[in-house]
């Protein structure tokens, strides 16, 4: 058992992922922060966070304040935290994921003070959405940064990062691979901590942006758009909020797409004499839509109510013919 003690303060998935690893090298859970339980599922019934649920499974101690900040909406639920946080006397507090402001007292309380695992290469994407945004904006490469914690939003500084090729991956499945990386490099850096071998490194001053949080309004597909980026909002998309289009008076959410991939294919051709949205051809490979530069094939849908199906198993429920228009 490693001598560090830990507070660890995160809420889905991708902090259970790293709240295991954290677990299974070694280190002592002295306390957990997550996120109130929130209404799920057709029930509507309060769900505890994926880290909750670890949490209770280990035993560890939980606490879910509202707000920490003392002067706000719910300075009882502040104290609390603040009054268990000084109790855990923890070395260090990792976030991931949490979902909630941390104020300067916070950041104060663990003697070797807070960090972070961000998902992205800081200073590119500092923000709620670094995932989606790298994937929406079509960058090469995404990945890592574990931090320091300041008072400034992902500002930092730096203590170890990893890159990884983005391919053509959606979000789904990069958040589930970051999530690994994640785990990984944070018992990295804890192990460091405890052996006094951290090197911080002061983030760059170029390069700098900022993924903001993602709206279920973006959802949209805009077909005036060249196709690349059309398949790329889409990839971002999934799973929240879903890219959606309207066909026949119908949302129907678009799940997965590629740019029409045969330079020269008769869809292709079409896609360039039809109005953005136009449906150039339909065959059990997918759907080609008309963007603003060529077609869009769509291979994954979903119909309001339905599962999301391959394009050969939705045409089979759904009549769609060339000529039909796909709109907002």
């Amino acid at each position: 058992m490693s001598s560090l003690r830990i507070v660890f303060a995160g809420t889905p998935e991708f902090a259970r992922v790293a709240l295991d690893a954290i677990a299974v090298a070694g280190f002592e859970i002295v306390l957990v922060l997550t996120q109130p339980d929130r209404p799920a599922g057709r029930g509507m019934k309060l769900q505890a966070s994926s880290v909750k649920q670890l949490a209770t499974k280990h035993g560890w101690p939980v606490a879910q304040p509202r707000s920490l900040r003392l002067d706000g909406k719910y300075p009882d639920d502040a104290l609390a935290a603040r009054a268990a946080l000084e109790a855990a006397q923890a070395d260090v507090m990792v976030v991931a994921a949490y979902g909630l402001i941390l104020p300067q007292w916070v950041l104060d309380v663990p003697r070797r003070g807070c960090l972070n695992i961000h998902a992205s290469l800081l200073p590119r994407w500092r923000g709620a959405a670094p995932i989606h945004r790298a994937v929406e904006a079509g960058d090469a490469q995404t990945g890592i940064t574990i931090m320091q914690m300041d008072a400034g939003l992902d500002t930092g500084a730096m203590l170890k990062v990893e890159a990884i090729d983005i391919g053509g991956d959606s979000t789904a499945r990069l958040h589930d691979r970051l999530a690994m990386l994640g785990g990984r490099l944070i018992v990295d850096v804890l192990r460091q901590a405890e052996a006094g071998t951290l090197t911080p490194t002061p983030q760059p001053d170029e390069g700098t942006t900022y993924a903001h949080k993602v709206e279920k309004h973006e959802a949209t597909v805009d077909w005036t758009q060249p196709a690349a980026a059309v398949v790329r909002r889409i990839r971002a998309f999934d799973p929240f909020p879903g890219a959606v289009s309207v066909l026949g008076g119908e949302a129907i959410k678009l799940w997965a797409a590629q740019v029409q991939p045969q330079p020269g294919h008769a869809a292709e051709v079409a896609a360039v004499r039809e109005a953005p949205g136009t449906v150039v051809a339909v065959t059990p490979a997918g759907i080609a839509v008309a963007a603003a530069d060529g077609a869009v094939l769509l291979t994954e849908l979903q119909r309001a109510g339905g599962k999301r199906l391959p394009a050969a198993d939705f045409l089979r429920g759904f009549d769609i013919a060339p000529g039909r228009v796909f709109g907002s």
